[in-house]
């Protein structure tokens, strides 16, 4: 299951800042400028796809289905940073 199957790349870049800005909110409490949440939304859609496709977890299609897949992935992907960048 690919992520961003059918989206243009405008899209992409929508779904990835929004879900990286989401994510920064809730792990940090703050955003890292529209390229960061990007980047991060971007990375984070491709590990909560797999995460949840491996969970077995539906978390709906469309615009909004893409979101909150990329959101979950995106707070994992800023854990994981963050356990590594406290050791």
């Amino acid at each position: 299951m690919e992520p961003f199957a059918g989206y243009g790349i405008i899209a992409i870049l929508i779904i990835g800042g929004v879900a990286g800005w989401l994510a920064g909110l809730i792990v940090r409490g703050f955003g890292f400028g529209i390229i960061g949440n990007i980047i991060v939304g971007v990375i984070g859609a491709f590990i909560g796809s797999w995460l949840l496709a491996k969970l077995g977890i539906f978390v709906g299609s469309g615009w909004l289905g893409a979101i909150v897949g990329a959101t979950i992935g995106a707070i994992v992907l800023l854990l994981i940073v963050g356990l590594f960048r406290r050791v």
